[in-house]
């Protein structure tokens, strides 16, 4: 059958004045914009377009075609490239000039061409699994957090989630064997607590939880002890959050007592950490001690390559995690002693950690009375918070603000509020 002609693309290409070569230079100035690479395309891409050859582009050339144009990937004339699309960003508001913040338009632009070079197609629907292709589903977790720690959850999880309801159609329409299994249902879970966390980090509460007992379900099924621990961990930081303190301490007392953490170093240690802030916020000063010496003796016996999800779990972290029990105790200035020092040694890209421990410190120093201080840190941080999709950094940055608005004869608090009054 033929291909139909794209003439709404060819109408665009007449309205804006663009040649074949025009439109593939600015789609690859766009881009470079965007992301600091080209988009590498020629003036053949666009011929093939306007000639019904491709039907959806790939989304480093949709993305800058969105940008230029204005308008989605339909009214150019492109249609789904499957039954079930991927959602692209919506389409931006026209404007004669690029107004729009640079890093919210590359984190659209990264976040959609992973959804494009996960390979989540290639996934069977159909017939019967094997090991490779659990292997497969496996392989999509270290992927997402290969991006997480720059772009945030709130860039992920819609791309996490349309992976898992790929798997979810491999799991119900396929065959497999009960070895294959066990292993489909552990990376099932795995994919199903990393969609979680990233909604979490989203600020969307009630699909973590919807998430986050899915992957226990299937670590279940999987009897997969690490994942049930990994996943309780994530719900206890989830209960904290929601003020729940001493829910959050039982569901993280099971984890520490399940043996997969006994047996993993880095798990354990992270466990504690999370043990000791939240018997920190209880005002427990001596527990919360005893669980940072365990989380450091636990880190002490870690060796080998992490797992992807335990890949932010680093000497910075632990002295981060220190300092937030720290502030929870009170002790504002060891606070920011501890926050200060995994500051330095954190790595650059770690993006989100670094604007949330800036934040912490911020709050340090403002309870601690040096209001100046916060200012400087809060500015800093503000300057980072665009570039990362967090609820959570825009939630700490929302109180260092509001904190610092109680100081309006402080000039650089003022100032500092009158010019974030917008952000926030």
């Amino acid at each position: 059958m033929p291909r139909e002609r794209n003439k709404k693309l060819e109408d665009l290409l007449l309205t804006y004045g663009f040649t074949h070569q025009g439109l593939a230079e600015e789609i690859n100035r766009v881009a470079e914009y965007l992301t600091g690479e080209t988009a590498s395309c020629t003036d053949r891409h666009v011929r093939r377009w306007i000639a019904g050859d491709v039907q959806r582009p790939w989304s480093r050339y949709l993305l800058p075609l969105q940008e230029i144009f204005g308008c989605s990937p339909e009214a150019m004339g492109f249609i789904p490239r499957a039954k079930r699309p991927r959602p692209l960003p919506p389409p931006p508001a026209r404007a004669a000039s690029h107004e729009r913040t640079p890093p919210v338009r590359r984190r659209e632009f990264i976040a959609g061409g992973l959804a494009a070079t996960l390979g989540v197609d290639n996934i069977p629907t159909s017939g019967r699994l094997g090991t490779s292709d659990a292997d497969r589903i496996r392989s999509l977790v270290p992927a997402l957090y290969g991006h997480d720690h720059a772009l945030g959850g709130g860039a992920l999880h819609s791309v996490a989630g349309e992976a898992l309801a790929r798997v979810h159609d491999a799991l119900n329409r396929c065959t497999y064997g009960p070895r294959v299994e066990k292993i489909l249902y552990s990376a099932a879970g795995d994919l199903a607590a990393s969609a979680g966390w990233f909604a979490y980090d989203a600020g969307l509460q009630e699909a973590a939880s919807a998430l986050y007992q899915e992957a226990l379900q299937s670590a279940m099924l999987a009897g997969d002890g690490t994942l049930q621990a990994r996943v309780w961990s994530n719900l206890a930081m989830q209960a904290r959050l929601q003020h729940r303190d001493q829910e959050a301490l039982r569901i993280g007392r099971a984890a520490v007592e399940t043996r997969q953490a006994k047996d993993d170093p880095r798990l354990m240690a992270l466990l504690h950490c999370r043990q000791a802030v939240g018997h920190a916020w209880l005002g427990e000063r001596s527990r919360a001690e005893r669980s940072l010496s365990r989380a450091e003796t636990a880190y002490g016996k870690a060796s080998g390559e992490p797992t992807a999800w335990l890949s932010f779990l680093t000497p910075a972290e632990i002295l981060g995690l220190a300092g937030a029990a720290r502030q929870a105790l009170g002790q504002h200035r060891r606070a920011d002693e501890l926050t200060s020092a995994a500051l330095v040694q954190l790595e650059p890209r770690f993006e989100r950690n670094r604007t949330y421990y800036t934040l912490q410190r911020a709050q340090a120093l403002l309870d601690g009375g040096e209001v100046e201080g916060a200012v400087q840190q809060a500015r800093r941080a503000s300057g980072m918070a665009g570039r990362v999709q967090s609820a959570r950094l825009a939630d700490k940055l929302a109180k260092v603000r509001s904190g610092l608005g109680r100081y309006p004869k402080v000039a650089a608090a003022r100032e500092f509020c009158e010019q974030t009054r917008q952000e926030v």
